[in-house]
């Protein structure tokens, strides 16, 4: 397992251990490249790179659906399965904090009640988290006041099961003993701030404003969250201007690196590798010191 912030390298870092021990497939856990023709905003593997070494959980939901952490995780399952007969080796790679804990440590996930979710999808951020307080104080310190998908996602469990959503599994804050072996990429702030607005500026330059205004009309409640997208998709409907978006995108994913950051940083698990620029840097070390199983 390699996780890391967004931007940070993580995904050039794992092709190169791939292409190095020749026995190694990836597998992604980043919520937003599961979708199809989501491809330059995800920064999405070239099709020359997943013609060199096999990448799996890209493309396999529509934009329209809203792909779900319960269904990752037995996608995900399957796909392991599935590398380890073929007497290969999984390497799992994302930055999507619950996608990579529901595999590492097997989440006992909550059902669903698509009824009462489209009821509170229905409602303003400010009401559900407020509700949310009241019902669940420990779900709504976890989650910001404007996450309206993970408001409503709480608020469904909590109100649909009659317990509270903190109570599931064996929690966010807990470490048990897991088979999977883990490491981190660290890149100074400064340094992964530069990589985030360079990133950005060349995305646009790739084509990812014609991007989403070709998906604009057939894309999911999920997958409008994307960053990146979303504001684009401002831009699109005339809320902004093109360099309005593109500097809220910048500022927006600076600071879901922090939270990513700070996610992962709380599992004492994760062998960290801190780099000063460039992460391809930490392969040495990667292989030598973490010993894929």
């Amino acid at each position: 397992m390699l996780v890391g912030s967004t931007a940070s390298g993580k995904s050039a870092l794992a092709l190169e251990v791939a292409r190095r021990l020749g026995d190694v497939e990836l597998v992604s856990a980043d919520s937003m490249q599961v979708y199809r023709g989501m491809d330059v905003g995800t920064a999405k593997a070239t099709p020359a790179e997943r013609a060199e070494v096999p990448h799996h959980l890209l493309d396999v939901a529509d934009p329209s659906e809203d792909y779900s952490v319960a269904r990752f995780q037995a996608d995900v399952a399957e796909v392991v399965a599935g590398i380890e007969a073929r007497g290969r080796r999984a390497l799992v790679v994302g930055g999507t904090g619950l996608y990579v804990k529901a595999v590492v440590d097997g989440l006992v996930l909550p059902g669903e009640w698509p009824e009462l979710r489209a009821e509170l999808e229905a409602r303003p951020a400010t009401e559900l988290h407020r509700r949310l307080v009241d019902v669940d104080p420990l779900a709504a310190s976890r989650i910001e006041p404007g996450n309206a998908r993970r408001l409503v996602r709480a608020l469904e469990v909590t109100l649909g099961s009659g317990r509270p959503f903190s109570s599931f599994g064996p929690g966010v804050d807990d470490w048990p003993p897991t088979r999977f072996r883990q490491a981190g990429v660290w890149l100074p702030r400064p340094v992964l701030a530069e990589r985030i607005e360079a990133r950005h500026r060349a995305q646009l330059a790739g084509g990812f404003l014609d991007e989403v205004r070709r998906l604009q009309f057939a894309m999911s409640r999920t997958a409008r969250q994307a960053l990146g997208y979303r504001e684009l998709l401002d831009h699109l409907a005339g809320r902004c201007t093109l360099a309005e978006a593109v500097e809220v995108a910048i500022g927006r994913t600076k600071q879901f690196a922090r939270r990513q950051r700070s996610w992962f940083r709380r599992d004492p698990r994760i062998t960290w590798l801190g780099a000063p620029r460039n992460p391809v840097d930490l392969l040495p070390a990667l292989l030598g010191d973490w010993s894929l199983p």
